[in-house]
């Protein structure tokens, strides 16, 4: 794949504070996704974010569909959202990046960010919408805007279906892993760092099927419980950014330092926070069979290659928590409506066929899954440049 469409860096001139934007690809002259806002955020991550969105787009094609992909985009701001300036900080981002947004960038919550609190900075910054770019594409505006906003309405126990949908899609990508290594959900142990939206979604959905969460990790380090953690309660006890008030532990459970996800005695391990926590070093302290990549890049390359030596398998990101991003256009586009039973059902029926068609070819080619998921990648976009067009 060539260089991106587009690659900017912006410096706020209150803070001087960094922000960026890459355009990966155009489709239909509209690209998606998400605007992160970290400490040491960097023009790089978000480039590899960005490069990561056309994948996704990409896997999630389907000529039956009147979802149509776009091409790959991200944003970023380097600041800590948890900062006193940072909500300032977004808006005049937003501000500075309107004329992209109103045209080729639709946009929307990642880390660091809620939807909520990036409406709200939109709408601060003059915009009609987060992903008004791709309005002109719908054949009835009006109705599909209304779709959308009764979906993001809905709420499963508690929680918004837009924050369920990802880690529903983590979750089912996991399950059919399982399911061709006929390995049963009970009995399965699982690590899960982050608590926030992937994180926290994904945990409550494997522990409903049966599997076993035994620790979690959020800021503040990792609670660990080999017996199994009680997931609804941490989920009840956590703050808008995933951290845990601690007096919700029951006496079994421990606390630890924050890397001791990495070691519990675990089948799986669920990376669901920040970009790359897996480096060549501590890559060796996991003993886990399965990494499922809930963020995005948290593994290293130089790690995903001496875990595969190991025998460990990494299910990449651009294939496991995609499920959120096609959610928002299945929905948008008409191919479900505002339901959580039929939101879930054409998510695990999405990632389940990509999970079996990016083993089986990685199996075929004998390769790693990242590898076949970017081989598939490879033989789609050309389809989708000929029949859509797009700009490199």
């Amino acid at each position: 794949m060539t260089a991106p469409f587009m690659s900017l860096t912006w410096t706020d001139h209150v803070t001087g504070r960094q922000g960026f934007l890459v355009v990966d690809r155009l489709v239909r002259g509209v690209s998606s996704g998400g605007l992160r806002m970290r400490p040491g955020c960097t023009l790089d991550e978000v480039a590899g974010l960005a490069r990561g969105m056309t994948m996704k787009e990409a896997l999630h094609y389907n000529p039956e569909s009147r979802y149509i992909p776009l091409g790959g985009a991200k944003g970023g701001i380097d600041c800590d959202p948890r900062s006193p300036e940072a909500y300032g900080l977004l808006v005049r981002y937003l501000r500075a990046m309107r004329p992209y947004i109103e045209s080729c960038w639709t946009t929307g919550e990642d880390l660091g960010l809620t939807q909520d609190l990036v409406d709200r900075a939109a709408a601060e910054a003059g915009l009609v919408s987060s992903i008004q770019a791709v309005y002109p594409l719908l054949d009835d505006e009006a109705t599909a805007r209304e779709r959308l906003a009764d979906a993001f309405a809905v709420e499963v126990d508690g929680i918004g279906l837009d924050e369920l949908v990802g880690g529903c899609g983590v979750a089912e990508s996991l399950l059919a892993a399982l399911d061709r290594a006929a390995v049963p959900y009970a009995g399965t142990r699982v690590a899960v760092q982050g608590l926030g939206t992937m994180g926290g979604a994904t945990a409550r959905f494997l522990a409903r099927a049966g599997l076993t969460i035994v620790a979690v990790a959020d800021i503040k380090g990792t609670i660990a419980n080999p017996e199994g953690l009680d997931v609804e309660a941490l989920l009840a006890a956590r703050d808008a950014y995933g951290t845990v008030d601690r007096s919700v532990l029951r006496p079994d459970d421990r606390e630890l330092p924050g890397e001791a996800w990495l070691s519990v005695d675990a089948e799986v391990l669920v990376p669901a926070a920040v970009s790359y926590v897996v480096d060549a070093t501590n890559q060796g302290r996991i003993g886990a069979r399965w990494i499922v990549e809930a963020a995005n890049m948290p593994v290293l390359p130089e790690a995903e290659e001496l875990l595969a030596g190991r025998g460990i398998t990494v299910l990449p990101d651009v294939v496991v928590n995609s499920g959120t991003n096609a959610w928002w256009w299945w929905t948008l586009f008409g191919d479900i409506d505002a339901d959580a039973d039929e939101a879930f059902a054409r998510t695990r029926r999405s990632m389940r066929a990509l999970i079996d068609l990016m083993l089986a070819r990685a199996e075929a080619d004998g390769t790693t899954p990242r590898a076949a998921a970017h081989a598939i990648v490879a033989d789609r976009l050309p389809v989708i440049a000929e029949r859509f067009g797009w700009y490199r």
